[in-house]
């Protein structure tokens, strides 16, 4: 079915669209939506269904759903739209030609001008951050990362253009917490696919960590979102054939312990949600026997369907947000020094783990070594502290893993996900593989009192590149 027969159904169902008209669009509802059977985009790195062929933004009244504007008239696509927090401007990722690539653009809500923000290879799903900074996703070959999507920051001008992340994995549909962090789908891929995680980390790209992981197989939908409350709420696909999403929520304090399935047994499949100031949220769900997903209100205490804030047959809701002034997160200082080439990462015992043993009596071999592992080869062998801690210095901006040997060079455990450094970046962790939510103990590592080892470490031979602190 055509665009346009599309646009014809529209009609026929009442739906009155106005191509552009100006006037204030304060408290209304900013609607991603495609024809249901247009083909998705080919994206690399786990394929974002959201970013479709004749996809649309629109705004619609809350009081008057039938009153559709249409924001993007002059563009072949235009997908993932935020909106600033002062709710005056929009920015979304768009093709004026099918040919195109994807790029930002930035659209005034009150006179509807629009003006490219990016001009470089493909940018998607943009997110606003204070001080008039933008960070988008952005197709990415070089040997650090080989080819995938990573994340890029740059002034709401494209000035100052920097990238941010440097794993070889894919981070898409990204949003902000109000304590400043980035909150981002990472799509893991090389060596190979391991499904998908959310990570945070800092808007300067240090301090990446996994927030939340789910099942092996579960499958994470579009942005994640900070509820008034201080819950996320996302969307996920539980491992299966045709499994629908649901809507999943998690306590900001506890991310990984607290998974709460909000949509279990109503029946239809989400594919978006958003938080209202109420305490509500707006969902795209497809019910039982249509063939597109509307826009609902959504009580997740009663965990009930409310109202239909917005159908139209022909197309899917694919994001939805609320044209209105938001709370500033907080701007986070940066430690990043770019006249500085390497970081530095602490580690206060890689086993951690074997206190394991005094809970379950069981036994667990020591590790003695840490191997640092690289895009294509191992980086070194360090031998760890008695106390099992270990100090690395490390060139910045370099994708690496961790795992760890016995004295025979037996591999027990790893390799963790993929790390970088950025320059200057100073970071710590408990043990390798330990619980994320676990502290450290308030103690010196034996590590720290000697210079860090410098990684690559520079000995020939892969079985002999093993450097023991003093």
């Amino acid at each position: 079915m055509t665009l346009a027969v599309n646009f014809l159904l529209a009609g026929l169902f009442g739906m009155l669209v106005v191509s552009c008209g100006k006037g204030s669009l304060t408290n209304m509802i900013i609607i991603s939506q495609a024809p249901v059977n247009a083909p998705p985009s080919d994206l690399i790195a786990g394929k974002s269904w959201r970013y479709v062929a004749g996809a649309r933004i629109i705004a619609v009244d809350p009081e008057k759903p039938s009153s559709v504007q249409v924001l993007t008239p002059e563009f072949y696509a235009a997908c993932a739209p935020v909106v600033s927090f002062d709710g005056r401007l929009m920015y979304f990722s768009a093709k004026q030609q099918s040919g195109d690539p994807w790029q930002i653009w930035e659209m005034d809500l009150a006179s509807r001008k629009s003006r490219k923000v990016t001009s470089v290879s493909d940018c998607i799903d943009p997110v606003c951050l204070p001080a008039g900074q933008l960070v988008f996703s952005k197709l990415t070959k070089n040997d650090t990362v080989k080819t995938t999507y990573a994340l890029y920051a740059c002034k709401t001008d494209g000035s100052q253009l920097r990238q941010i992340t440097f794993s070889p994995q894919a981070d898409l549909a990204s949003s902000v917490l109000k304590d400043g962090r980035l909150l981002t789908i990472t799509h893991r891929l090389f060596p190979e696919n391991e499904g998908q995680v959310m990570n945070a980390l800092r808007p300067d790209g240090t301090k990446d960590d996994i927030f939340y992981k789910g099942e092996a197989g579960s499958k994470l939908a579009g942005r994640a979102q900070e509820t008034p409350d201080g819950r996320i709420v996302f969307i996920e696909a539980v491992p299966g054939e045709n499994s629908p999403g649901n809507v999943i929520s998690i306590n900001y304090n506890r991310p990984l312990h607290s998974r709460r399935n909000l949509t279990a047994g109503l029946g239809g499949d989400f594919n978006a949600v958003f938080p209202l100031k109420s305490g509500r949220l707006m969902v795209s769900c497809r019910k039982p026997g249509l063939d597109h997903f509307a826009l609902f209100e959504f009580d997740p205490s009663a965990k009930t369907l409310g109202k239909v804030l917005f159908d139209q047959s022909g197309y899917n809701v694919l994001e939805a947000l609320m044209a209105e002034e938001r709370d500033i997160p907080k701007k986070l200082p940066s430690e990043v020094d770019f006249g500085v080439k390497t970081g530095l990462l602490l580690c206060q015992d890689i086993n951690v783990l074997s206190d394991l043993a005094s809970l379950t009596g069981a036994s667990f071999p020591k590790a003695s070594k840490v191997e640092i592992l690289g895009i294509d080869s191992s980086m070194g062998i360090v031998r760890v502290e008695k106390d099992g801690s270990f100090y690395l210095k490390i060139m910045a901006n370099t994708p690496f893993r961790l795992r760890t040997l016995d004295n025979n060079n037996k591999v027990l455990n790893g390799p963790c996900e993929w790390i970088w450094l950025r320059p200057n970046e100073r970071r710590g962790c408990v043990g390798c593989h330990e619980d994320q939510e676990l502290v450290p103990e308030n103690k010196v590592p034996l590590a720290v009192k000697s210079l860090p080892v410098a990684v690559p470490v520079h000995v020939s031979g892969i079985n002999e590149k093993e450097v023991e602190l003093e």
